[in-house]
C-alpha cells in the first residue's frame, strides 16, 4: 500500500507538471503568433513583401515552384501593394521620353537580391518594349502598379506527336532547325489596379514580352533570379506566325494556327536599353 500511495502521488505530480508545461507552451506560442502578427501590421507594405519572400522562397530552388499555400501568401501580400508603398509617382523622369523618335529607355529600380529570390521594379515609358524573353527554371511574379500594359506570353510545345521531336526537323529550308514551336498563353492588355500574375518554371507564360500601352511600373519577385554561372541565362527570342512554315507530320487545325507560334533564339537587341537605379522608396531591412 505504501508502494502504491508514492506512485499515486509520483504519478499526479508528473501529469502536473506536464499540464503546467503544456499551458505554458501554448501561451507562449500564442504570445508569438500575437507579437508575430503585432510586427506584421506595423511593416511597410514593402518589409512584409520582402519578409514573405524570404520565408516562400527558403526551401525551393530552380525548377522548383512554392507550395500552393505559399504561393497564395505571397500572391496575396504582393496584391496589396500600392504605387505609393514603393515611392514612385508617374510624373517622375522614369517614365517620359524625352526623344519620340527613339526607343524609350527602361529603368529597373533594384530592391533586394540574393540567391534565393530578386526583388525589383521595372519603370517604362509610353511605348517601352521589354522583348520576348524566359525565365529558367524561375517562379516569376509580378504586379502591375499602374498604367496599361499589353502582355504577351508563350509556353513551350511538348505534347507534339510521338514521332515530332521538341525541336522541329523543317520541310522548308526557310524554318531553321533551332525553331521551336510555342503556344500563345497570354495576348491582351493589362489596367492598373488588376492581380498579381504568377509564371512557372514550364508553364504559365513562361517566355513573355512587356509593352507599355501607357507610362507603366511593373513589380517583379523572381525565384531564383537570374545567374550566368549557373546557367540560369535570360535569352531573348525572335518570333515568327505558325502559318508562315510547314513541317512534315505536323498539322494544326487552321482555326487554331493563330494561337502557335515559332520562336527562335536571338542576340539581346541592340536598341534595348535597361538603366539600372537603386530603390529609393520607403527602407526595406535585412534581418
Amino acid at each position: 500500500m505504501g508502494i502504491g500511495k508514492n506512485m499515486s502521488e509520483t504519478k499526479g505530480r508528473v501529469l502536473g507538471e506536464l499540464r503546467e508545461e503544456t499551458n505554458t507552451n501554448n501561451n507562449n506560442n500564442n504570445k508569438s503568433r500575437r507579437n508575430r502578427r503585432h510586427r506584421q501590421r506595423k511593416m511597410s507594405p514593402g518589409q512584409k513583401l520582402f519578409q514573405t519572400c524570404n520565408e516562400v522562397f527558403a526551401s525551393t530552388g530552380p525548377g522548383i515552384v512554392p507550395s500552393p499555400q505559399n504561393i497564395e501568401m505571397l500572391l496575396s501580400v504582393l496584391g496589396g501593394i500600392k504605387q505609393e508603398d514603393v515611392g514612385l509617382k508617374p510624373e517622375m523622369p522614369f517614365f517620359s521620353s524625352n526623344n519620340p523618335r527613339r526607343t524609350p529607355k527602361i529603368t529597373y529600380l533594384h530592391i533586394y537580391e540574393c540567391k534565393e529570390f530578386s526583388m525589383g521594379i521595372f519603370c517604362l515609358p509610353p511605348c517601352g518594349v521589354i522583348p520576348l524573353h524566359n525565365h529558367p527554371g524561375m517562379t516569376v511574379f509580378s504586379k502591375l502598379l499602374f498604367g496599361t500594359m499589353h502582355i504577351k506570353s508563350y509556353d513551350w510545345v511538348v505534347d507534339l506527336p510521338p514521332h515530332m521531336p521538341t525541336i522541329v526537323k523543317p520541310s522548308s529550308e526557310t524554318l531553321t532547325p533551332d525553331m521551336r514551336l510555342a503556344k500563345v498563353k497570354v495576348d491582351a492588355d493589362f489596367n492598373a489596379p488588376c492581380d498579381p500574375s504568377i509564371l512557372y518554371p514550364a508553364d504559365g507564360g513562361n517566355m513573355h514580352w512587356f509593352t507599355a500601352v501607357t507610362a507603366c511600373a511593373v513589380l517583379d519577385v523572381l525565384g531564383p533570379p537570374y545567374s550566368d554561372p549557373d546557367g540560369r541565362h535570360c535569352t531573348y527570342y525572335q518570333n515568327f506566325p505558325f502559318s508562315n512554315y510547314s513541317v512534315d507530320g505536323l498539322s494544326i487545325p487552321e482555326e487554331e494556327r493563330t494561337a502557335y507560334e515559332w520562336l527562335q533564339e536571338k542576340e539581346k537587341p541592340e536598341n534595348l536599353k535597361v538603366v539600372v537605379n537603386m530603390y529609393s522608396g520607403p527602407k526595406i531591412v535585412e534581418n
